[in-house]
């Protein structure tokens, strides 16, 4: 929705609520007319009701005012006699319309002067629960978000099981795009596990202004570009075309800011040139393949010291062991274990395709293609048919079957999606250890358009920036003009894990827009070892918490100081109120 038809949208609102208002405002001893004036209303609305007037603020707020509207509504009817459960139930389900049957049907007395206190137990417990959720909804979206890291692409540097409190002001906090949505929740409600929110309406994207830019190596969260599953981890493999602020959040190094030169060689990165200088907090991570003398006992122990935190990674084969992943810190201590005789870096040399689209004649039954879809998912293989364009979208299956499908007489071509970025045969040599060079658009930017620049662009024009693509051949029309260049509208970052082989990350989908960026992580005030393998298995990781995420140096736990401050308010607490006890005797 433009800014154009939301303020369409307002004025309508506001028209609505002079309407169904204007003799209640009478009867208060105000003028009919100050129903209708946008904004002014609100404030007399709430001299009315008698509540602060920065209730209108919170009102433009989204998400907040969900909470706040039936407040108001409740507080208007109580204010002109209307206090019985009915009445306050029928002000909430009817959205505020019962308001205007009051007002027209309704002999009404203004009680100015009205006790605001709760006419009963129940209603004073709803009114706090509803005020805290508005203060908690608040804090949640504008201010601080908790995240859990939930894979290990950016170990060692931050684990599985790390609980991070994440600052939405520091790079400035977005207002929500979808402003009917659950409280504090991101794309599925918990337990039932379906949408939190409604795609329509929509809001334009806003951004307060931040305190500081993203710099190269911050660890950022943000919202996944291609995110289409309709949440995350679900073993159903369903899809779903999601909003921009409720796509799956992720975190990441930024690596690379908009107009850098980026570039990959055998693993590793090089901005503008340079190989990349990380913090000493970062622990980069490769995987490894060694080989040991046969004649040389291997000793478990010793190798296991040196992986990482989760067992699962240690992979032996008699003399031989893989490292999927390994800091260089314990590759210099690998060096210096008896026996080994092969240390070698596992870089890849392949971009393998990892998905294919089939297009299908609308003309044809594709019934037997459904059938195979089914037979697919069946087997955890995520298949999907988008019946609108006529698509059949399937990931990572063996040469055969997709020969198989490509046999069937409704499939008229077969695309290749390739693993790395820009998924194009043009780049079948980039892979994830070599790749580039790359330029990071930049807002104002501008490129020149081609068939071999396309792939790096194309999603960002059409998806990213809302622009209709067309192409016949060589030609490209951006919104049915002919086009040979093209001037990006926003910042793009280039986001990796520092797990670099078990991470997925900007080289496999691309650039992240800067409308995605969700916040900076702070401090890790949790930790939780074993979080995925079941509750008897955690163990709290004490030299973690309350640590710092930000910074340079080694992690530095300043759970003591935090234990010190707690400690020294509870006792100042108990010694006040004990003051003023003995006072009041």
């Amino acid at each position: 929705m433009e800014i154009s038809s939301w303020l369409i949208f307002i004025l309508l609102v506001q028209a609505i609520h002079g309407i169904g208002t204007w003799k209640l405002y009478v009867k208060a001893g105000r003028k009919a007319w100050e129903a209708f004036v946008p904004v002014n209303n609100g404030i007399v609305l709430m001299q009315i009701i008698n509540r602060p007037k920065y209730w209108i603020l919170l009102l433009f707020i989204p998400v907040i005012n969900l909470f706040l509207f039936p407040i108001i509504w409740i507080e208007t009817l109580r204010t002109f006699g209307k206090k019985s459960t009915a009445d306050m139930v029928l002000g909430v389900v009817t959205l505020g319309i019962y308001i205007a049957y009051v007002n027209y049907t309704q002999e009404t007395t203004y009680h100015a002067n009205r006790d605001l206190k709760a006419p009963n137990k129940t209603m004073d417990t709803l009114g706090s629960l509803s005020f805290a959720v508005v203060v908690a909804t608040l804090v949640h979206t504008y201010f601080i978000q908790p995240y859990t890291i939930p894979t290990s692409s950016l170990e060692k540097s931050l684990l599985v099981g790390d609980f991070l409190f994440v600052s939405k002001f520091h790079y400035g906090a977005r207002t929500p795009m979808t402003p009917i949505a659950a409280p504090m929740v991101h794309d599925t409600l918990p337990f039932i596990k379906t949408k939190s929110y409604s795609s329509k309406p929509s809001l334009p994207y806003f951004r307060f202004p931040a305190l500081q830019k993203i710099e190269r190596n911050d660890i950022v969260v943000f919202n996944w570009p291609t995110d289409t599953v309709y949440m995350f981890r679900d073993g159903l493999h369903r899809y779903a075309e999601k909003p921009i602020d409720k796509k799956t959040n992720y975190v990441k190094r930024c690596v690379g800011l908009p107009g850098d030169k980026l570039e990959i060689k055998n693993g590793d990165l090089f901005i503008n040139g340079k190989i990349e200088n990380l913090p000493e907090r970062a622990k980069t991570q490769y995987s490894y393949y060694t080989e040991f003398d046969e004649k040389t006992p291997i000793n478990e122990n010793q190798l296991f010291e040196l992986n990482t935190y989760r067992s699962d990674k240690f992979q032996r084969y008699q003399n031989k062991v893989v490292f999927p992943a390994i800091t260089s810190e314990n590759v210099e201590k690998l060096k210096k274990i008896e026996g080994l005789k092969l240390l070698q870096k596992n870089i890849d040399t392949t971009n393998t395709i990892f998905s294919y689209v089939f297009k299908l004649d609308p003309k044809q039954n594709i019934s037997e293609i459904e059938n195979i879809v089914e037979k697919l998912k069946e087997n955890k293989i995520s298949a999907t048919i988008r019946k609108d364009d006529n698509l059949l979208f399937v990931d990572y299956i063996p040469t055969d079957i997709v020969n198989f499908i490509k046999s069937q007489k409704a499939v008229t071509q077969t695309i290749e999606k390739y693993e790395i970025f820009p998924h194009g045969p043009n780049q079948k040599n980039w892979t994830k250890d070599n790749l580039g060079p790359i330029e990071i658009p930049a807002a104002g930017k501008t490129v020149a358009l081609n068939q071999e620049t396309l792939p790096f662009y194309k999603r960002i024009i059409k998806e990213y920036e809302g622009n209709d693509l067309k192409i016949n051949g060589n030609e490209i029309r951006i919104n049915g003009q002919i086009a040979t260049s093209y001037t990006f509208k926003q910042d793009y970052f280039w986001m990796m894990g520092d797990n670099r082989h078990n991470s997925e990350d900007s080289r496999y989908w691309g650039f992240v827009p800067a409308d995605h960026i969700v916040g900076k992580p702070i401090f890790i005030w949790m930790s939780i070892d074993g979080i995925n393998d079941g509750i008897k298995n955690w163990s709290i990781r004490l030299d973690r918490l309350f640590t710092t995420v930000s910074g340079d140096g080694q992690p530095k736990s300043y759970f003591q100081f935090f234990l010190i401050a707690l400690v020294a308010y509870f006792g100042f607490d108990y010694f006040r109120k004990k003051k003023k006890n003995k006072e009041e005797a």
